[in-house]
C-alpha cells in the first residue's frame, strides 16, 4: 500500500560532463521507482533540471527516459507537484499538456494528515540578494520572454545556458556561513505554525528543529550533483534521507540525524 510523500531539488539535470550526467539519470531513474512504489505524491522542489525553456514547438533534447519515467509516475497514481527553482525559467505548457503537472510560481501550503508544510525553492531569500532578484525580475519579464521566443531554438537554448550559469554565480557568491537567510526564513515559518518548511536552492542537506518546537523542522533538501538527498513523509513523520554515496558509489537510504537550533 502506497503510503508516503517525497520531496526532493536541485537536480541540476544536464550541467555536467556526459559521463556525471548518466550516473545522475540512473540513480535519478532508480529513485522514482521508488517512488512508483510507495508514493502518493512527489514534490519536486524547483530545478529538476540546469536550465528549462521551451518553445511552442520544441524542447530541450536529452530526457526521454526521465520523461518516460515521469510518466510512469503519473499512470500508477502518483501525483506530482513541481514548484518552479530560479533555473526553470520560461515554461510553456509542455509539462501540463503531456504530464498535466501544473508549476507553482509561488509557494506552496499544504496541510496532509494534519501536519502543516510550506514549500519554497528558497530562490531569493539570502540576505543582500539583489543581484539575483534584479535577474529574475529580468529572466521572468513577460516582454523579454516573447521577444526571447523570436529567437532560433538552437540559439535559444545556448543563450538559456548563460543564463543558468548567470544564476548559479548569484547563488554560489553567497556567503551562507553566517547568516542564512533561507534557514531564518524557514524557521520563521516554524514559528508561524507550520510543522515543516521545506525548501531547496542551497544545495547544502540539513534538517532543523528550533528550540522549543519538538517535532517540527526547517529541511533543506541539498541536492542530486553531490549529495543525492531527499525528505520522505510516512506515517505521519518526516526524514531527510541520504540515497546515493557518491565516493563510495553505493546506495545509502541513510537517515540524517536532525539538529536542535538554540
Amino acid at each position: 500500500m502506497k503510503d508516503s510523500y517525497y520531496f526532493i531539488s536541485d537536480v541540476h539535470l544536464g550541467l555536467e560532463d556526459k559521463p556525471k550526467e548518466k550516473l545522475k539519470e540512473k540513480v535519478l531513474l532508480r529513485f522514482f521507482d521508488d517512488v512508483k512504489k510507495n508514493g502518493i505524491e512527489l514534490f519536486i522542489i524547483g530545478d529538476l533540471f540546469d536550465y528549462w525553456i521551451e518553445y511552442r514547438e520544441v524542447v530541450p533534447k536529452g530526457y526521454y527516459k526521465i520523461f518516460t519515467k515521469i510518466s510512469e509516475l503519473i499512470e500508477e497514481g502518483v501525483k506530482i507537484t513541481y514548484l518552479a527553482g530560479n533555473h526553470d525559467f520560461w515554461r510553456g505548457r509542455y509539462f501540463k499538456d503531456e504530464f498535466d503537472i501544473d508549476i507553482s510560481d509561488k509557494p506552496v501550503e499544504r496541510t496532509i494528515n494534519g501536519k502543516k508544510f510550506f514549500l519554497h525553492h528558497g530562490d531569493g531569500l539570502a540576505y543582500k540578494d539583489t543581484g539575483y532578484k534584479i535577474l529574475k525580475k529580468i529572466l521572468r519579464n513577460k516582454v523579454n520572454q516573447f521577444l526571447y521566443s523570436l529567437v532560433h531554438p538552437d540559439v535559444g537554448i545556448k543563450l538559456a545556458k548563460k543564463s543558468s550559469h548567470s544564476s548559479r554565480f548569484y547563488t554560489s557568491a553567497k556567503d551562507y556561513s553566517k547568516h542564512d537567510g533561507i534557514k531564518d526564513y524557514g524557521i520563521e515559518k516554524i514559528k508561524e505554525g507550520f510543522d515543516y518548511a521545506i525548501m531547496g536552492h542551497r544545495h547544502k542537506p540539513q534538517i532543523v528543529s528550533p528550540s522549543g518546537y519538538e517535532g517540527k523542522y526547517y529541511i533543506n533538501l541539498g541536492d542530486w550533483m553531490f549529495n543525492f538527498t531527499y525528505a520522505q513523509f510516512r506515517n505521519n513523520e518526516i526524514e531527510l534521507i541520504k540515497y546515493y554515496d557518491l565516493k563510495n558509489e553505493s546506495y545509502e537510504n541513510k537517515i540524517i540525524k536532525p539538529e536542535i537550533l538554540n
